[in-house]
């Protein structure tokens, strides 16, 4: 019999558990758990607790769900005896923070403070705390951080910095109360170890951790409030480790949840995206590797430390070790198409779709496939939930020039996903014009697999060669690679994750080429879109933020 290793990947709206083949890295079966009470943007759970504009949160116990229905599952689906897996693995959205005792219990399970919202996990995409980046920034800049322009010049307001200040300064009883801000992948691990670490990748990417400084010092909190003075050795404690460290052995209890087997080699926690790079079989240089679905993280590793503007981060060691690691990231991709066919597609569309047997986005697909680049007379703005790289600013929005009364709901939707490619092609070019070389993309997620016309787009804007990966769940294969690595050769995994690579690692024969006269084209539109990127980003303009203020 073979052996297997199961990877948990927690998304927004919910968690797949998936187990994996250690030999060929073939997906044998997986299971999905929908979050029970998914994002909480409008009420807290009581649903008397209103929550403002820009708050994303999610319940904790969501999480454990995921493991007790999912896990069992893959396991009774397959029939596979539970001792034959070997390691396990996790990855998450980042950063999802969640306040914790002294005992790893959340604050939010506490009776007295379930009203609360500081005392939720706070999702990746809540950006409430803007104004405290914005504070958080002005203070770095000042001073002349040295940590600053390794994330691109700018913190962003999804960070773990900014969302715990902002507990602090408006739920000071809540910061008082918690004894370590967390992430929830390492959460999640420590329920099921009883042993807290945190890993180096959210570490470093979303708290501006570095392996030789360590967290930024005293005297910069200080001067952002002087209660945050020493925020990185009490609320922040707890020892950094490498990705592949085997956080401990699966608990008694947690055994007996999920079916496998007391002391299973447990990772420690990874970053959806992340873990999604060794997947798809990129160990190297000059590949860049989109994680596309809601949003778009693009990762890139290097040999040096070199500052680009707007990347999320360069983290030793963030990604794969041995390599500096590289982070840039749209923050809507498909929840901006998601949007527009949830809110603003016309009845007569709906109705044909059902009429000829297709989802919407098929048939808006199969429509905007018969136009060529230019076509629409459109142009878009991909800002819709903000801008994470190059501008890192949440406070910008979405825009589409060029409607007239003869515009039709595929130009509309065509436009929005060239618009996503355009602001893909402004991170490669800010990497590549550095000296971080993006020779080839490679591709992976949901939008990959089901959406050919966005991906020639991309190939057409970037002028780029585009694989992709041969995994319909990257993450959760990558963050079994992970959990194979935890486990050691010893145990029937393997020793380091360039050896799982070889065995796991997936991509498709297929390939995206880029078309000349499409690239010629979009060329053209593309200065235009950089026009605007830069007249409603960078100041000279800022009605984007005044309409926001209105609101």
């Amino acid at each position: 019999m073979g052996k297997y290793a199961i990877g948990i990947d927690y998304g927004t709206q919910s968690g797949r558990a998936v187990l994996v083949s250690l030999d060929s890295g073939d997906e044998i079966a997986d299971h999905v758990t929908e979050y029970p009470h998914g994002v909480m943007d409008e009420t807290l759970p009581d649903n008397k607790t209103k929550l403002d504009h820009e708050w994303a949160l999610q319940h904790p116990s969501d999480y454990i769900a995921v493991i007790k229905y999912s896990v069992p599952s893959v396991l009774q689906s397959s029939g596979i005896d539970p001792n034959d897996v070997i390691g396990l693995g996790i990855d998450f959205t980042a950063c999802t923070m969640l306040p914790i005792d002294d005992e790893g219990v959340p604050i939010c399970w506490k009776e007295e403070f379930e009203s609360n919202p500081h005392s939720w996990v706070k999702l990746w995409k809540h950006h409430a705390a803007q104004p405290h980046v914005n504070k958080i920034n002005e203070v770095a800049e000042k001073r002349d951080e040295s940590f600053l322009p390794r994330f691109g010049g700018k913190l962003s307001s999804e960070w773990m910095l900014a969302k715990i200040y902002q507990t602090l300064d408006e739920a000071p009883e809540i910061y008082e109360k918690t004894d370590r801000f967390v992430e929830a992948t390492d959460w999640v691990i420590m329920q099921m170890t009883g042993n807290f670490l945190r890993n180096s990748c959210t570490a470093g990417y979303k708290a501006q951790w570095h392996k030789q400084k360590g967290y930024p010092s005293q005297d910069f909190f200080k001067e952002i409030d002087p209660r945050l003075e020493k925020v990185t050795e009490t609320k922040l404690k707890g020892d950094v480790v490498p990705l592949g460290t085997k956080a401990g052995g699966l608990t008694k209890d947690m055994a007996e949840l999920t079916g496998l087997s007391e002391g299973l080699p447990i990772a420690v926690g990874n970053v959806d995206a992340h873990a999604s790079m060794p997947a798809a079989g990129v160990v190297d240089e000059g590949k860049m590797v989109m994680a596309m679905g809601t949003s778009i993280c693009h990762m890139v590793l290097g040999h040096e430390e070199i500052n680009v503007e707007g990347m999320c981060g360069v983290v030793e060691d963030g990604i794969v070790p041995g390599y500096y690691g590289y982070e840039a990231g749209q923050s809507a991709v498909g929840d901006i198409f998601a949007w527009y066919v949830d809110q603003a597609v016309p009845k007569y569309i709906v109705d044909e779709a059902k009429e000829k047997g297709k989802n919407v986005h098929q048939l808006l697909e199969e429509k905007a496939s018969a136009m060529a680049p230019g076509e629409t007379g459109l142009l878009a703005l991909d800002w819709w939930n903000g801008n994470r790289s190059v501008l890192v600013d949440t406070e910008l929005s979405g825009m589409i020039l060029g409607l007239t009364l003869t515009t039709k709901p595929e130009e509309i939707y065509r436009a929005l996903l060239e618009s996503t490619a355009y602001g893909t092609r402004k991170i490669v070019d800010a990497f590549h014009e550095r000296g971080v070389a993006v020779d080839e993309l490679y591709a992976c997620g949901g939008l990959p697999q089901k959406n050919p016309l966005l991906m020639q787009i991309f190939a057409d804007v970037t002028n780029r060669k585009i694989r992709i990966a041969d995994s319909v769940q990257t993450p959760a294969l990558g963050a079994a690679m992970f959990g194979s690595v935890a486990a050691g050769s010893e145990n029937g995994g393997y020793d380091n994750i360039y050896d799982a690579v070889v065995h796991m690692g997936k991509v498709k024969d297929e390939f995206y080429t880029p078309i000349p006269e499409n690239v010629e084209k979009f060329e053209l539109i593309y200065q235009e879109y950089s026009r605007l990127h830069d007249y409603f980003g960078r100041g000279e303009n800022d009605v984007m933020k005044r309409l926001k203020q209105l609101r």
